[in-house]
């Protein structure tokens, strides 16, 4: 696998570089801060569909080995309950689109409020694999210790 040596910005929002994107919240940081690239402040009601809330800008990353995940802030979603609507947002290599955030309140009583130009999810890229897959005929076997278990089969 190569490494990834340089992946392409290209702004869609002018207001991203005075929120001071792109950076790092740190020097050791693994994920790029996306900003919400809003008119006016969101209030997301409690538990209600999800939001697209543009990042503002699209990325080209075009090496097949990599990909970038879109992944909530540990912060706001521990404290705020907000979690992206998907989980995980996945970046294909060959996507240059504009990014979205799929923003979600999970908490049960209170609204979340996001105000443009707030950090609201990170970007971070990461290899990937893609192993030759071979079809396999009949049941599945005791191959392993677990076997076909299923889920939570191998216990607490």
């Amino acid at each position: 696998m190569s490494g990834l040596r340089e992946v392409g910005l290209r702004l869609l929002d002018p207001r991203l570089p005075g929120w001071g994107f792109p950076r790092w919240g740190s020097s050791a940081a693994a994920g790029l801060d996306l900003h919400a690239c809003l008119d006016a402040p969101l209030i997301l009601p409690p538990r209600t569909k999800a939001a697209l809330i543009p990042a503002g800008f699209s990325v080209l990353i075009r090496d097949p080995d990599w990909c970038g995940l879109i992944l909530p802030r540990s912060g706001r979603g521990h404290r705020d309950g907000l979690v992206l609507g998907n989980g995980t947002g996945v970046i294909d290599a060959d996507y240059e689109g504009p990014l979205m955030v799929s923003a979600w309140n999970r908490d049960d009583a209170e609204p979340a409020r996001i105000e443009p130009g707030e950090r609201i999810a990170q970007l971070v890229f990461t290899r990937i694999a893609r192993p030759a897959l071979t079809l396999l005929d009949g049941p599945a076997g005791p191959g392993s210790e677990r076997g076909a278990g299923g889920f939570g089969s191998s216990g607490r």
